[in-house]
């Protein structure tokens, strides 16, 4: 018998499936063909780990030595620049505040990226500790790390049905039974659904879409020292992205689960957005994506065993955090089934636990 079956093969579940394997018989089902295929696949890669709920940060900040020290560190150097419109004075202090940034002069900011328009922002900030994640190997190293314990890993599996057994959980995928002691549901937008297959009351999460558009480099300059450059109120951002620009609407709309494409007029509208404090004129686009980020009601991730059952384990609702969070988010998870003293707060655990909305 399976002692940890996992459902999902996006950051959540693969760091999870790492960390578990150590302790027993571990199994991932990912539905598509690769791993991160979703999500995961579709994420903006940055470690800020001043960003987002109070617990978030804890995490992020948690998972920094993890980064910097495993398998030759998965972060390179990038930062990022806030910008604010002018009249815009309190806001871009709060802002400031926030992410722990300091305030540049103008002409410092046009040296580092030339082609903002000065004549729009009334100011500029800077955070040198954002960082760029190598994503892909991140990805890969758990999934080795679950392999080197004896996990198993597989892709293509379409979960069909869950049955709730006296020893623990069935699951049929492709028309193969599994019979597990415990279930982790990592299914990313999918996780209520995979909440009701196994009877489960599912948490009422909503995906939402982000879109993404790649744009060649603005003037032909090489931007790839530039940082990541971000609207205080995030109405876009931009980032350096293998010798090109990305560019996200950064908007937050309700979608069903379900392979996310973007909506044109969404992309042109945050590419307008984009526009308004550069000089440079977007003539054309290479390509468009979309990703959908799960978040709870409150914007606290789901960790933890569900209150009705405890053989039934949420890793769930990373929203847009789930890469630099994912080392410490997957320790505590390892920590809660082994019965360790986890090192992340107990104030941080009360906010993640699912019981809050049982």
């Amino acid at each position: 018998m399976i002692d940890f079956l996992i459902i999902g093969g996006g950051i959540g579940g693969i760091s999870t499936a790492a960390r578990l394997a150590p302790l027993g018989k571990t199994v991932v089902l990912e539905r598509e063909s690769a791993l991160g295929y979703h999500a995961s696949g579709r994420s903006a890669a940055m470690f800020e780990p001043n960003y987002g709920a109070p617990s978030t940060v804890e995490l992020s900040h948690a998972s920094g030595e993890l980064f910097k020290q495993e398998d030759g560190g998965f972060l390179s150097p990038r930062g990022v620049m806030f910008l604010a419109a002018k009249g815009e004075d309190e806001a871009f202090k709060r802002s400031c505040e926030s992410f722990d940034a300091a305030p540049m002069e103008l002409q410092q900011a046009v040296d580092m990226v030339p082609i903002l328009n000065v004549d729009a922002i009334g100011n500029i900030a800077h955070h040198h500790s954002g960082e760029d994640i190598d994503t892909d190997r991140l990805i890969q190293w758990f999934a080795k790390s679950c392999r080197a314990y004896g996990g198993d890993v597989h892709t293509g599996q379409e979960v069909t049905k869950i049955t709730k057994q006296s020893n623990g959980w069935e699951v049929v995928a492709n028309g193969e039974a599994y019979t597990a002691k415990m279930l982790l549901n990592a299914a990313g937008a999918w996780v209520d659904e995979i909440a009701i297959l196994a009877g489960i009351p599912p948490l009422n999460v909503n995906p939402l879409r982000r879109s993404m558009a790649r744009i060649p480099a603005p003037g032909g300059h090489d931007v790839s020292q530039w940082p990541m450059l971000l609207d205080i109120h995030e109405n876009w951002y931009a980032k350096p992205d293998a010798g090109s620009l990305i560019v996200s609407p950064a908007e937050e709309d309700p979608m069903q689960p379900f392979d996310a494409w973007p909506d044109d007029m969404v992309i042109a509208e945050g590419l307008a957005r984009y526009q308004e404090f550069v000089t440079e004129e977007v003539t054309r686009v290479e390509a468009i994506w979309a990703g959908l980020r799960t978040f709870s009601p409150d914007r606290n991730l789901v960790i933890g065993p569900d209150a009705a059952d405890p053989s039934f384990f949420w890793v769930a609702c990373q929203g847009g955090y789930g890469f630099q969070s994912c080392p410490a988010a997957s320790q505590l998870v390892a920590d809660m089934i082994a019965g360790q003293a986890p090192t992340i707060d107990r104030k941080v655990i009360q906010a993640l636990d699912p019981a809050r909305y049982a």
